[in-house]
């Protein structure tokens, strides 16, 4: 969700110049690893909303700096608060994690003294945070370090496995007393702490919860931690509302926001190292202790930084190993993994180490095998991640698709965006429908095929009742009724967001939406559920306003909205303006028009035909422009400003809804023009803090990069269709987790001067289809591309016999 995305370039001169010296850093550091190279720094300025911090794939625990920003830390930030221990990337709403927030510390702690126990505002950690220097930082793929640069210097180390992770804290060589500071009343800027319990166990060892609300006003829901380290406290003490205490009391509890604390003070005469290791639990305190002892003991004893670091960095060697890419300089190496890593981190492993779970009805249930998943994005991760995570690891996509049915089963109902354990009902449209049929198409649903449709039946021809928390297809009456959802400002809503505040679009998203379930429907013999379906997947007519036009390009036939009466949406000026944004979600008319993949040739009919369609994609790109100067176009006419996704006519990168237009000019019979277009869009990611375009959205736009950097892109959810187009490197290799190898070889896959697909061969025999199945792709073996950069491999494709068949074909 790209609610807050911000412009990616960066006017400031002064900020160039730290971004640029991130690059040199970024160099230094990913050359070491000469193989998969991450740069975690990628997409922690100007909105990208990445951590920088440890963390494992998919996992649970997050260790990573808490600095000013609401998703916890950017780039420029001049502090670091603290350590949290819980993090998403790249998501776009505020609220979202950072709890349990520790920083190391010296000085004296008493009435007066350097944190003065007499007043509460001493441990806030926007005072006592420090100053920290980006030389020698480390961001790496299971590893973080940085130099604090108060408190007479400390280096901090983190590294993360699924459920417990690792803090080192090195003060400087003259220190001989050093405090850690526990903070369980501050996260991250904008996410508020309820409540919170803290217990000192013994001289090494500290539990507790913290409940927070989280992710747009959502509901509440607790984090359970054990934190153990590797040499006793000498003394402790407790802080809250009325400043600090000496600990004589073990536990201590607060809420209502308020200050809560501990601070843990450590003798450093024979060792100026200190170590943490930490897990925690959505379930209890007993889970954590399980997360800690599975993960962060060996032998019963506590295990060292340094053996979980290797294990971290092992796991993602061999995660990231899964595509082995040629033909690629150091900046787009560093870029493309990172990317991976990125698209590699949700959803987050739900589960304990036993089994247990939370789950959407608030009782602990348990997994007998495999993992339960829970952070669905689904509105920005169906259009990509979901489908690269199922492209190479299976086995997890099954498990992923198993957890979202259990939410059903336990909630009442599917997911949109699913919190923790609560439905947030964020964003707006149907996103689990092509989220699962895409999972079904792939194989991960099998065995549960049935018990899926009805689960998707039920989300697609019904609504909820207003007593669950979740709001479904909010649109669905009128929707069901009339063929659209009526834009209806003043429609309740259960959340922030709810379908009819967006009629156009949720209008749009739903026969998408059915027409990815109409597969599905037909697969199973479930006919006439298909028929209808089908029929419902041409909703996006209901919308078509031939006469609305944009005055200044003289295009004519845009989607319009419609009020409850049926009646056009008309602005107060008495017109209706295409580039505006009323009745749509985080974008216009005109990035709008293209989200009909279910029936593309159809849509370009409306149009005026494929040629028609293929000049207004031209405006809708700037391709003049992009041709001319792709690195400059991008910038200035894509890319225009904060929230450039309102008010505007342009391709937006920085969003998901037009994510897929680039291929459009595939269906249009111009093919070529995609691979222009791509290139243009992949020169916004770069090896640099500022290197994501947009939020990254939990992976979404990483993926997308990756699947663009592939030459294959999975096209209409449900068919198992991969559009295929130039790839950004000469030889890729990709492990299908099933045994087999996908191989791309195009040879002379230079980005200047771009090139185009000449001619194709799958497995030694030539190709004229723009396109592979998700059977092909399955069995594995060699895609052979051959491009050039002349008029000739401009041809390639541009047939309608060459295409895929529709989602409405029958």
């Amino acid at each position: 969700m790209n609610t807050l995305s911000t412009f990616r370039c960066v006017a400031v001169v002064g900020m160039m110049a730290v971004l640029a010296g991130a690059n040199n850093i970024a160099h230094a550091d990913t050359a070491k690893d000469k193989n998969f190279p991450v740069n975690t720094f990628i997409g922690t300025q100007d909105d990208g909303n990445t951590f920088p911090g440890a963390v494992a794939p998919f996992g649970m625990i997050q260790l990573s700096p808490v600095g000013e920003h609401y998703s916890g830390w950017r780039y420029t930030d001049q502090k670091i608060r603290g350590f949290g221990h819980s993090f998403l990337s790249g998501a776009g709403c505020w609220e979202q994690g950072g709890q349990l927030s520790v920083l190391p510390v010296t000085g004296s702690i008493k009435p007066g003294g350097n944190f003065d126990t007499s007043k509460a505002g001493s441990f806030d950690h926007k005072v006592y945070g420090s100053r920290y220097t980006h030389d020698g930082e480390i961001g790496h793929a299971g590893y973080f370090k940085v130099r604090l640069t108060d408190y007479g210097g400390i280096t901090a180390e983190t590294t993360a496995l699924t459920r417990a992770g690792a803090e080192r804290y090195t003060f400087h060589e003259t220190t001989d007393t050093g405090h850690i500071l526990v903070n369980l009343g501050q996260a991250n800027e904008r996410h508020s702490v309820v409540g919170s319990h803290i217990q000192v166990v013994d001289s090494h060892t500290l539990e507790g919860k913290i409940v927070t609300r989280s992710f747009c006003g959502g509901a509440q829901y607790t984090t359970w931690f054990r934190m153990e380290f590797d040499q006793a406290f000498r003394t402790h003490g407790i802080w809250d509302e009325s400043g600090g205490t000496e600990a004589s009391m073990q536990l201590s509890q607060q809420g209502d926001s308020k200050p809560h604390g501990a601070w843990l003070s450590f003798d450093l005469k024979a060792n100026k190292a200190v170590t943490a290791i930490s897990a925690i639990s959505h379930v209890d305190a007993e889970g954590a202790r399980k997360n800690l002892r599975a993960e962060g003991k060996a032998n019963g004893k506590l295990r060292s930084f340094d053996s979980m670091r290797k294990q971290a960095q092992d796991e993602w060697n061999k995660e990231l190993s899964s595509i082995r890419i040629e033909g690629a300089n150091t900046d787009d190496r560093t870029v493309f993994y990172t990317a991976l890593y990125h698209a590699l981190l949700q959803p987050l492993t739900g589960n304990d180490t036993d089994g247990r779970y939370r789950g959407y009805d608030d009782v602990i249930h348990k997994v007998d095998n495999g993992n339960y998943y829970e952070f669905f994005s689904l509105w920005d991760t169906y259009r990509a991640q979901n489908q690269l995570i199922a492209l190479l690891r299976p086995a997890r996509a099954r498990d992923i698709a198993e957890s979202v049915l259990k939410i059903q089963e336990q909630a009442g109902w599917l997911p949109r965006w699913g919190y923790a354990n609560f439905e947030s009902n964020v964003m707006t449209g149907d996103p689990v429908t092509p989220f699962l049929v895409d999972l079904w198409r792939y194989g991960a649903l099998a065995g549960k095929e049935k018990a899926a449709y009805a689960a998707l039946r039920q989300n697609a021809f019904e609504v909820p009742s207003f007593k669950l928390r979740s709001e479904g297809r909010a649109g669905n009456p009128q929707y069901l009724r009339d063929g659209f959802v009526q834009y209806d400002k003043g429609f309740r809503a259960k959340g922030m967001d709810v379908d009819p505040h967006h009629g156009a679009s949720a209008t749009l998203e739903y026969a998408a939406a059915d027409g990815a379930l109409s597969y599905m429907a037909e697969a199973l013999g479930e006919k006439a559920d298909a028929a209808v379906l089908r029929q419902r997947g041409q909703n996006w007519r209901k919308l078509w306003d031939k006469d609305a036009a944009d005055k200044e390009l003289g295009f004519k036939g845009f989607p319009r909205p419609r009020l409850e009466n049926g009646n056009w949406y008309t602005e107060l000026q008495g017109h209706y303006n295409p580039r505006a944004e009323h009745g749509f979600h985080e974008g216009t008319a005109w990035q709008y028009q293209w989200l009909v993949p279910q029936d593309a040739q159809a849509l370009f009919a409306a149009m005026g035909g494929r040629e028609a369609a293929a000049r207004r994609l031209d405006a809708f790109f700037a391709f003049d422009e992009i041709e001319k100067n792709d690195y400059q176009a991008v910038r200035k006419d894509w890319v225009v400003g904060p929230y450039s996704y309102y008010n505007q006519y342009r391709y937006n990168p920085n969003n998901e809804p037009d994510l897929h237009v680039p291929w459009m000019y595939t269906l249009a019979g111009q093919p070529w023009k995609t691979t222009t277009v791509l290139r243009a869009a992949e020169t916004l990611f770069s090896n640099a803090p500022n290197g994501v375009t947009g939020n990254d959205d939990l992976g979404t736009m990483s993926a997308w990069y990756i699947f663009s950097s592939l030459g294959i892109y999975p096209w209409m959810p449900g068919s198992g269709q991969f559009l295929l187009h130039a790839p950004k490197f000469s030889r890729i290799d990709i492990d299908l987790g099933n045994g087999k190898t996908l191989s791309i070889d195009s040879k002379a896959a230079a980005r200047t001067p771009i090139r185009y697909i000449r001619q194709a061969q799958w497995q030694g025999k030539p190709l004229s289809q723009v396109w592979l199945s998700w059977e092909q792709i399955q069995s594995g073996g060699k895609l052979s591309l051959d491009l050039s950069s002349d008029d000739k491999a401009k041809s390639w494709g541009s047939s309608l016999q060459a295409l895929p068949p529709g989602a409405l074909d029958k």
